[in-house]
């Protein structure tokens, strides 16, 4: 395994995350147990959750993949072994169910709280923010328009105030935004850096992939200037850059099969753009998904590469690209068709 830092920080993470949104629906707790075992005894020590999963998200499960988490270091007790993250819901329609609060300050109390309840754990080492509360981009929605309508206060400090006194209180360590704009990083970022008692957003946990390089415009500055880390999301792109779609395959119990609502990575142009990266790995005798995943863990803005897997043997195989190290022309050829299908699935 390879090592990093969480930046400005001491706190050691592995360069492949271990995410958890299927456990709790797709994978059952006894699953769950056997991905965390087996990430933790081929170095991974990063895991990556959310009070929302799994997904997707539903008044039924909600909270599951956490308990998953909780019951597993209650039976292994090893909590100190790991770098716990997690995260709190905004606002919107896909979370209505948990509260229509946003980051109030009695939100995100409530929402750490029910985090460490449910993770049987008094701490969590990075705490997120899993999207803006704000009506802005994210989740694939392209183009920008300005809701005039759209009176949601700057809520910036407050955050960071309520981030800051439960960092004091032992609940949580460092902090991170996820699905967040340039504007935003930055508005977070100057926040603490004018005040300096509040905290510095550290990570931003956001989609990229060989279909989605959108982080390269704006976010990839931000981060390499101001050192804040990606954490890397749907690098596999909902499993597209596996291959098995290919042809209009349609694989039982597959996420597609499951979930046809989850389209961001369907389009024809990412299919295009999928056989050809598809027979890129093949000419250079890789298979796709260590390819694709290869290429994320090789940007020089990322801190972790967050894979799921709902099989032990997708799982080999995502974390084993950690070892995978892409040639010059690899990454050429990679280039070239990006540049010719570039950002299928925002």
């Amino acid at each position: 395994m390879i090592y990093t830092k969480l930046p400005h920080t001491d706190i050691e993470v592995s360069k492949i995350c271990l995410g958890t949104m299927t456990w709790g629906n797709q994978n059952t707790e006894a699953e769950g147990h056997e991905q965390m075992d087996y990430a933790i005894d081929q170095g991974v020590n990063f895991f990556d959750a959310a009070e929302l999963y799994p997904v997707p998200a539903h008044p039924d499960y909600q909270g599951e993949t956490e308990k998953i988490i909780g019951s597993w270091f209650r039976k292994n007790k090893n909590r100190d072994q790991i770098i716990l993250a997690s995260k709190i819901a905004g606002n919107g329609d896909y979370s209505k169910f948990i509260r229509t609060t946003g980051f109030s300050r009695e939100s995100i109390i409530n929402a750490v709280e029910g985090s460490l309840e449910r993770l049987q754990t008094d701490y969590i080492d990075l705490y997120q923010l899993h999207w803006p509360e704000r009506t802005t981009n994210y989740f694939g929605k392209r183009g920008y328009s300005h809701d005039i309508s759209d009176h949601w206060k700057d809520n910036f400090h407050q955050v960071l105030e309520t981030l800051r006194d439960l960092i004091k209180e032992g609940k949580i360590r460092k902090v991170g935004i996820s699905n967040e704009t340039p504007w935003g990083t930055m508005r977070y970022l100057e926040e603490s850096k004018v005040h300096e008692s509040l905290p510095r957003m550290i990570t931003i946990q956001n989609p990229y992939s060989l279909l989605n390089r959108l982080f390269e415009v704006g976010l990839s500055e931000i981060s390499m200037r101001e050192q804040i880390g990606l954490l890397a999301y749907s690098p596999m792109a909902f499993g597209v850059l596996s291959g098995k779609y290919l042809g209009g395959n349609m694989p039982d119990n597959s996420r597609l099969a499951l979930f046809p609502n989850f389209n961001r990575y369907g389009s024809e142009n990412a299919s295009k753009a999928t056989r050809k990266y598809y027979d890129l790995a093949k000419e250079h005798g890789l298979s796709l998904a260590q390819m694709a995943l290869a290429f994320v863990n090789s940007r020089p803005f990322l801190t972790s590469t967050i894979v799921g897997a709902t099989t032990m043997e997708q799982l080999k195989e995502n974390i084993g690209s950690i070892d995978l190290n892409l040639s010059d022309g690899i990454l050429e050829g990679i280039n070239a068709i990006h540049n010719e299908i570039p950002n299928t699935s925002p």
